[in-house]
Order: structure tokens, then sequence, then C-alpha cells
């Protein structure tokens, strides 16, 4: 968990983005140490891009400056995602997979993955988190439930709600369904 960031995955001047935000929130070196728990010299050291903090650093530097730490990284100004880069993943108690569509990007909030679900499973229920979602079906059937309905999306189809509320899908159909999910804040 402390093992340095690769800083290929580093906004170039990392330290002068760091020093900028603090002078923005007009707050000393030795007022964001203490605040991120590191030491003065230390920090001194990463504004200079003398040292490169871990990501548990960089973490608890971006907190103390109020900031997501996707702001000191990837600053592409546009994210691209390729098919044949792109992984799967699973997540516990889904029997789903998942692969990002969207990088995030240094203040970006919305995320959009590619969702395979099983046919005959259950997505679990999604207790409420802020903002917002959509579905588009690229393939299959998917059940959406809502507290307030129950809608049935085939391919082509698309829904939006309120993430507010719990909520869940299943793939009552006969072959993997195909779901390209869109949301905020970022999720996964």
């Amino acid at each position: 968990m402390n093992a340095p960031l690769s800083p290929a995955s580093l906004t170039p001047g990392l330290g002068s983005r760091i020093r900028t935000r603090r002078r923005i929130v007009d707050l000393t070196l030795d007022q964001i140490a203490t605040a991120a728990g590191l030491s003065t010299s230390f920090l001194s050291q990463v504004e200079r891009d003398l040292a490169t903090p871990s990501v548990r650093s960089l973490a608890k530097i971006a907190h103390a400056l109020n900031m997501p730490m996707q702001y000191f990284v990837d600053t592409a100004d546009a994210s691209v995602s390729r098919s044949e880069q792109r992984q799967f993943f699973g997540l516990a108690g889904s029997p789903c997979s998942f692969a990002h569509l969207t990088a995030p990007l240094p203040h970006g909030q919305l995320q959009s993955i590619l969702v395979r679900m099983p046919a005959g499973s259950q997505q679990p229920a999604v207790t409420t988190h802020a903002l917002e979602e959509s579905l588009f079906v690229i393939a299959g059937e998917l059940t959406l439930a809502l507290e307030s309905e129950t809608l049935v999306l085939h391919a082509g189809d698309a829904a939006y709600y309120p993430s507010n509320q719990v909520h869940h899908w299943t793939n009552r159909g006969a072959v993997e369904t195909t779901v390209v999910w869109t949301g905020t804040p970022r999720l996964l």
C-alpha cells in the first residue's frame, strides 16, 4: 500500500500542482504536512519534485488540500478506451464481469462501465449512493427493479434514473446480457 506511484502515472509537475493548490487555499507547508500526517521536509521535497509520494501519501495530501486524488494523476483532456486493451474484472458477491470504458479525468465524476451479466443471474441490490445513473442494453434483456417500478429493457433500450433509491438488475433471459452503465459519482 505504501509503494511509490509510477512516475508515468503522475501528472508532469506533480509537485508544482500540489504547491499551486496549497497556495490557492492559502495554507503553509507545515499546515498541509500536519493535516496529511507527513513531515514538512518530505512535503517540501514532493513539491520540488525531488521525492515521489506513495499512493497513501498522495491520498493524504489530496485530502488535506480538499481535492480528489485524480486531480494529480491522468492529465488527459479526453479518455479513450480501446477494445483490444479492455480487461474485465469481477467483484465479490456479483455474478457480473465489468470493464472500464472511461478513465478518470482530473476533475471527472462521470464513469462508464461495460457490464456482462450471465443468463439467469441477478446483481445484488445496490443501496443508495448519490446522484444518477443510466443504462443502455447492447444485447440481451435486463430487468431493472427500482423502488417504485420494475422495467424490462431489451437490446437498444435505455433507462435513466436517480441512484438515491435502492435498485438492482436481473437477467431473466437465456443468454448473457451486455449493458453500458454510466453514472456519477465514480464507483469503481
